[in-house]
């Protein structure tokens, strides 16, 4: 029987390496939906060489264009994700969510009762939603797996274990671009040269948080709430080499340490083809490389946002939707050149350490509407610190 799959955010790098996995044993799989905001030419691409009947296009002007250039009458194309009732008459097999940015916390969470897995890889629905994604995962019964190749090497590792053997979780960060740049260089630094990671191929946003090492700062949210774990179990190491991915310390004394080819394709594949104990192709190991690690200890002179860590709650909070609103618009205002490098940490503690914002870390989200609200709230707030 073929697996039935639902792709949201297939026109991005983890939706198109997930279709690249489907497209080798195409004749196995059965794709129901993909999806895109403006993308609509490489959906539609897509559409025809998986034979995919229902497509979600968000952005209206693509959506727009895309009905006049889709020759397929059997193609449903829609605008919104409130139209997952008329595109399921069942649960999939395996859902994969992709879209990036705080946008993907709603279909994320919406698509939730339509699959028997989800496959997160969309940080925002993790940090800004958890708790709100979690009770639905739990009343639908719908199983979890996180992308994220650190959170994918722990989830892996972890399995059949409990939470009380776990001593110690590390998360390594390559240290991004300018892990050697003396520090007196750090305020002439131009996007395009903090756009060239070292080993991961990502799209602009995520290199930015990587330069910064704001990414690993929301790796370490998304653990808390994905393991159910204190803050002060979870640690970031520097390896600049990106080949281990998490290290796991047990109170029995026996240390786990899970690498695997900097190459999203090995997390996707076993997200996708979980115990079926499928062989993957990827580069031979070099065991030689485990003599030099070189992991080291955060150095917060030079990514201060790590302090942001012994800021946060331990629940889920509307202070986190804050943080992440916030370095998303300053890292949008730095890559538009309206900003310097420097700025985008400077304002974000500006933004975060205001009285208003800090008195969210007892509050709980209830709603989504109420996380977009305060995100759109917390752009005009940067909007004002930048240009009064």
């Amino acid at each position: 029987m073929k697996k039935k799959i639902a792709i949201l955010g297939s026109t991005g790098s983890i939706g198109k390496n997930l279709i690249k996995i489907i497209l080798k044993k195409k004749k196995n799989f059965d794709v129901v939906l993909l999806t895109t905001n403006k993308n609509y030419k490489d959906l539609l691409k897509q559409a025809k060489l998986l034979n995919v009947k229902n497509l979600i296009i968000t952005d209206k002007y693509s959506f727009n264009l895309s009905q006049k250039k889709n020759l397929d009458k059997k193609i449903k194309i829609f605008n919104n994700f409130n139209n997952f009732n008329k595109i399921f008459t069942s649960k999939v097999d395996y859902a994969m969510s992709s879209i990036s940015g705080i946008q993907g916390l709603e279909p994320t969470y919406k698509i939730i009762k339509y699959t028997k897995i989800l496959a997160i890889a969309n940080k925002e629905a993790i940090i800004c939603g958890w708790n709100l994604i979690s009770k639905e995962l739990k009343k639908n019964k719908t199983n979890f797996i996180p992308v994220d190749s650190e959170h994918f090497s722990a989830w892996y590792a972890l399995r059949g274990i409990q939470k009380s053997e776990i001593d110690q979780i590390f998360l390594t960060a390559s240290g991004g671009p300018f892990l050697k740049l003396p520090l007196n260089q750090f305020s002439k630094i131009k996007p395009y040269k903090a756009l060239k990671h070292p080993n991961w191929k990502m799209g602009n946003k995520i290199t930015i948080d990587s330069s910064t090492l704001m990414n690993k700062v929301f790796e370490i949210i998304e653990a808390k709430n994905i393991f159910d774990i204190e803050y002060k179990k979870l640690n970031i190491l520097i390896h600049p080499k990106s080949y281990v991915h998490a290290i796991l310390k047990f109170k029995s004394g026996i240390t786990k340490v899970i690498l695997h080819d900097t190459n999203m394709i090995i997390p996707i594949y076993n997200t996708l083809y979980l115990n079926e104990q499928k062989k993957i192709k990827s580069e031979k190991i070099d065991l030689y490389k485990l003599n030099n690690l070189n992991l080291d200890k955060v150095n917060t002179k030079r990514f201060p946002v790590v302090k942001i860590l012994k800021l946060l709650p331990q629940k889920t909070t509307l202070f986190e939707t804050v943080i992440v609103s916030a370095n998303d618009k300053l890292v949008d205002l730095f890559l538009n050149n309206s900003i310097k490098f420097l700025d985008i940490q400077k304002n974000l503690f500006k933004i975060i350490n205001l009285k208003e914002f800090k008195l969210l870390k007892r509050i709980e989200p209830k709603t989504l509407i109420e996380i977009y609200k305060l995100n759109k709230y917390v752009n005009s707030k940067i909007e004002n610190l930048i240009y009064k």
